[in-house]
């Protein structure tokens, strides 16, 4: 299960479950897709590998499967 972490790991914007701008790698390490393109040209900075877009929990499930809340 995804924890759909809220936020950007290099900027710390915010990334809620809905937000269409969220990318992950194979290790849910999380960034926006600004800093995935324009800082971090597409390699995730804490394991090497690459991103896609980070899907988004169904509405009817966020109650009993929450989002990681922020550090």
């Amino acid at each position: 299960m995804l924890e759909i972490r809220s936020v950007c790991e290099k900027c710390n914007k915010a990334l809620p479950n809905e937000s269409s701008e969220a990318m992950i790698c194979s290790f849910e390490c999380t960034f926006c897709m600004n800093c995935v393109e324009k800082v971090l040209n597409h390699i995730c900075p804490n394991c090497g590998g690459g991103f896609e877009k980070r899907p988004i929990r169904p509405t009817h499930l966020l109650k009993k499967y929450p989002p990681k809340a922020t550090k």
